[in-house]
């Protein structure tokens, strides 16, 4: 999220693309991009999961309020970055499309969590981060880029995670500004 925010306003994507990052939300009060949210001057929202546990239907009734949040900042893309609540279909259709998500894994591989242990318990060379669009399918959207790192002697998931994360921070934006550039030249 820190890596998106930055390079909107590194790269100056208002003015290049007419876009911005508009806010951040959350479904944790704790967690720590709220705070890196706000201090680059980022609005910011948090819908707790947790307030939704007594409801019918509680994964349906968060993403109501989820997507009532979402909608008051009327997106171009809604780009999920750190956010590990998996997403009704009917939230994923209300923003078919829009809606963009990175994995720590060269999915197909290793949908799902645990990834840099499967990764390495699989005997992996090479393991790497997956920028795709969301379906209701969990990790099985059109992939829209991807990075690589190898996997060296040795690794940690710990290791290995932080040179993924790495990766993450350079491929995320840059798919991002790719989608946005498209987006601005099919406007016109």
């Amino acid at each position: 999220m820190v890596a998106l925010a930055q390079a909107a306003q590194q790269q100056d994507w208002a003015a290049r693309y007419g876009a911005r990052v508009a806010a951040v939300v959350s479904s944790r009060a704790t967690a720590g991009g709220l705070a890196e949210a706000a201090r680059l001057g980022l609005a910011t929202a948090v819908v707790e999961h947790k307030a939704f546990a007594a409801e019918p239907d509680p994964r349906a009734a968060f993403d109501a309020a989820l997507a009532e949040v979402v909608d008051r900042h009327a997106p171009v893309l809604v780009l999920l970055a750190g956010f590990m609540r998996i997403l009704t279909p009917g939230f994923v259709q209300r923003y078919d499309g829009r809606l963009v998500n990175i994995h720590p894994s060269l999915l197909p591989a290793f949908a799902g969590l645990r990834t840099h242990e499967r990764a390495l318990e699989a005997g992996c060379r090479v393991a790497g981060a997956t920028v795709h669009r969301v379906t209701p399918e969990l990790d099985h959207g059109p992939i829209l880029g991807q990075a690589v790192v190898p996997v060296l002697p040795g690794d940690t998931a710990e290791a290995l995670a932080g040179r993924v994360l790495c990766q993450e921070h350079l491929l995320y934006p840059r798919v991002v500004a790719g989608l946005l550039r498209e987006m601005a030249s099919a406007a016109g």
